[in-house]
């Protein structure tokens, strides 16, 4: 017996895309063989695309490809609010069925989404895809990739599944559970393992690029791998305090050795050399603790704040599905979920 409610027998694709003029050509096609498999398959299928302040020619795109298929969707925020806001405003405007996300570069390949919906109807809330080959991809990142997710495994009491990303399906539950979590400081991948639900994984090969270059540089990718580790751990702040409690009590031994040589064997104190040595980690330790406890107070900062996630710029429904699916509109609930939509709705 399929488990999916006759209300629920809808499915989204939401694709989130900044400057990515040279790759959504490529995709489109595919995209569309997608929503055609859905509909074979019994659901109500639409397209979302999210663009999330482009700069190039992604807008007009996007516009052709709805004026070509009536099952796209269209959402403009009103700048660039980055890949973690643009997915939840996507996600935010699915009322009805699942969500599956796919990123724009076509890397994420649409054509597995019978798989998924078959892993849906089996009761799973949660289908993922697991990456098992990043081709495409600098040693620099499968490197980097493969440490941070084995070290947000050992620090965070969430999990988050390795070789993962945002490929995945949502259940409607899921996509509810989701909502009700408002945090400004956003990393997606740790707030689909909070919500917990059950899950199931789906390997595929992550093909490279289909055009364009990755948004995300070295120092992105840092500031990403930050948010993540503060947004669910504190054992930084728990090393911060091991660490000083060790280096008082190195100090003191130290101390104490000192004290005991002068009195001991008359031994002069050592002099310039190495006052200054300890002078020097001390203030580097100090400075690393302070620093640790910046970045949570910075995150502190921008939660106490309040500011919604995005601001909608244009809202495009599909004009191939039902209005229930519609949110934002002159009488959309968009405040229910925290979020601002201002602009205008595009007929």
């Amino acid at each position: 017996m399929d488990p999916i409610a006759e209300q629920d027998r809808c499915i989204t694709l939401v694709v989130a895309a900044c400057d990515e003029a040279e790759a959504l050509p490529v995709l489109w096609p595919r995209l569309r063989a997608a929503l055609d498999m859905a509909e074979r398959d019994g659901l109500v299928a639409t397209l979302l695309f999210v663009d999330d302040g482009s700069r190039d020619g992604t807008w007009s795109l996007l516009q052709s490809f709805a004026r070509e298929d009536a099952r796209v969707a269209l959402l403009r925020l009103s700048r660039n609010f980055g890949k973690e806001a643009a997915l939840t405003a996507g996600l935010d405007q699915v009322t009805c069925g699942a969500a599956l996300i796919l990123d724009a570069d076509g890397q994420d390949p649409p054509e597995l989404l019978p798989q998924f919906v078959a892993r849906w109807r089996e009761g799973y809330d949660d289908v993922r895809g697991v990456r098992i080959a990043r081709e495409g991809e600098s040693w620099f990142k499968r490197v980097s990739a493969h440490l941070f997710y084995r070290l947000m495994g050992r620090l965070s009491a969430t999990p988050v599944p390795r070789d993962t990303g945002d490929f995945r399906l949502l259940s409607p539950r899921a996509l509810a559970a989701l909502r009700q979590l408002r945090e400004r400081q956003r990393f997606m991948k740790g707030l689909f393992g909070w919500i917990g639900f059950r899950a199931i994984e789906v390997p595929y090969q992550r093909a490279p690029r289909l055009g364009g270059r990755s948004k995300f540089s070295v120092w992105r990718l840092w500031n990403f791998a930050l948010q993540g580790l503060t947004s669910f751990s504190t054992v930084p702040l728990r090393v911060a305090t091991y660490v000083g409690l060790a280096t008082a009590l190195l100090a003191f031994g130290f101390g104490a050795w000192v004290v005991v040589r002068a009195l001991l064997w008359g031994d002069r104190v050592a002099g310039w050399p190495s006052l200054m040595a300890v002078i020097l980690l001390l203030g580097g330790v100090q400075l690393m603790a302070l620093g640790m406890i910046g970045e949570y107070l910075g995150r502190l900062y921008e939660e106490a704040k309040q500011r919604p996630l995005y601001l909608v710029d244009t809202w495009q429904p599909a004009m191939g599905v039902s209005s229930r699916q519609q949110r934002f509109g002159p009488q959309g609930d968009d405040h229910a979920y925290g979020t601002t939509a201002v602009g205008r709705q595009t007929p």
